[in-house]
């Protein structure tokens, strides 16, 4: 599965968007396999919501929304290996109250370089046709995309 992994991004190297989401069910393994490929290509990954969180906390609530961005990619400057992005714990960027598309910006980060990323969420349908979601329908912090822009890669 690894291999896999390696050859997927090598390959979304040339496209226009190089956003590889390791999908899956809870508990699947999917921070697990992130940390193994993360070794295997001597890149540790980044814990999205405890680096955020941590600059966000010094930052005056009404504020954090018009700084999540900047902190965000100047944290990905920092930890990206060249051009790949390890990235997982990714939760916080759903917070209502940053008001963020969290895919639209994984997007944009992958614009840049590739970037690998644990989904919180689900996968529902398959790897092609399927759709991203995120926490339960009527949940204030829900979420559904399409697959557009995006390499899903299934854990199970």
């Amino acid at each position: 599965m690894l291999e896999k992994l390696e050859r997927l991004a090598s390959e979304v190297a040339a496209l226009h968007s190089k956003l590889i989401l390791l999908v899956g069910k809870p508990r699947a393994g999917k921070t697990a396999f992130l940390l193994a490929f993360g070794k295997r290509v001597a890149t540790e990954p980044m814990n999205v919501g405890s680096e955020l969180g941590r600059r966000l906390a010094a930052i005056p609530q009404k504020q954090r929304r018009l700084q999540t961005s900047t902190i965000l990619r100047e944290l990905a400057d920092q930890h990206a290996s060249g051009d790949l992005l390890l990235l997982d714990n990714i939760e916080i960027l759903f917070d209502r109250s940053l008001q963020l598309d969290p895919l639209d910006l994984l997007k944009r980060h992958a614009h840049a370089r590739r970037v690998v990323a644990v989904w919180p969420g689900e996968l529902q349908g398959d790897t092609r046709t399927g759709r991203l979601t995120y926490a339960e329908m009527g949940h204030p912090e829900h979420q559904d995309y399409s697959l557009a822009g995006v390499v899903p890669l299934k854990i199970q």
